[in-house]
Order: structure tokens, then C-alpha cells, then sequence
């Protein structure tokens, strides 16, 4: 079955980084867009990044636009979030999945995983 499966999470201070990685299963990944979405407390889940089935193209929620960094590898069925400059506003549960095509419209395949929890704060 499919298992999207999240970590690399943590507490961290405002204005540094995180690496957040996806172990993606049970599906032909590299048919897939991915994206990363986060939810944080008594807020509605929110797209954060997509990227294309080769990694070619990448799109970011305006929020975090120029900070955060989306990629993939498809040899391994990986995805990855690279976080800088992590705001208190970041603070979110992050989840990784995919769709079908490269579109911030278009919803997500599968059911969500655990996620992993993200905390900025000082």
C-alpha cells in the first residue's frame, strides 16, 4: 500500500534551518508531482511547495517563496524541504504527497501520513 512517511523536523530558532525529507512507497514515484503542505494549530492544511515528476519545475506558496527549497530524487523515491530563514509563523506539522499534475489547484493522491512536527521558536 502507499506509505508516505515524514521526518527531519524539529525545534528550532527563528531565522535558521531545516532539512525536511519524505520516504515515498507503493507507488510509481516518478509518475507523481510532489508536494510538501503544513498545517499548523486550529488552521486549515496549506500548500507549501510542488515539484514536477523530474524536478524541473518547482512552485511555493507565497509565504514561503524564496526561503524554502523543494527537491526530489527518484532514484530513491525521496523528497526534500529545505528551510531557511524559519519564521515562528512556519511552526506547522508538514506532510509530503503527491498528484497528478503540476497545478497548486489540483489535490492531493493519496492519504496523508504522520507528518513531522516543525517548531520555530527562541
Amino acid at each position: 500500500q502507499v506509505q508516505l512517511v515524514e521526518f527531519g523536523g524539529g525545534l528550532v530558532q527563528p531565522g535558521g534551518s531545516l532539512r525536511l525529507s519524505c520516504a515515498a512507497s507503493g507507488f510509481t514515484f516518478s509518475n507523481y508531482v510532489m508536494n510538501w503542505y503544513r498545517q499548523a494549530p486550529g488552521k486549515e492544511r496549506e500548500l507549501v511547495a510542488l515539484i514536477t515528476q523530474l524536478g524541473s519545475m518547482t512552485d511555493y506558496g507565497d509565504s514561503v517563496k524564496g526561503r524554502f527549497t523543494m527537491s526530489r530524487d527518484n532514484g530513491k523515491n525521496m523528497v526534500y524541504l529545505q528551510m531557511n530563514s524559519l519564521k515562528s509563523e512556519d511552526t506547522a506539522v508538514y506532510y509530503c504527497n503527491a498528484q497528478s499534475v503540476f497545478s497548486k489547484t489540483t489535490a492531493p493522491r493519496w492519504s496523508w501520513g504522520q507528518g513531522t512536527q516543525v517548531t520555530v521558536s527562541a
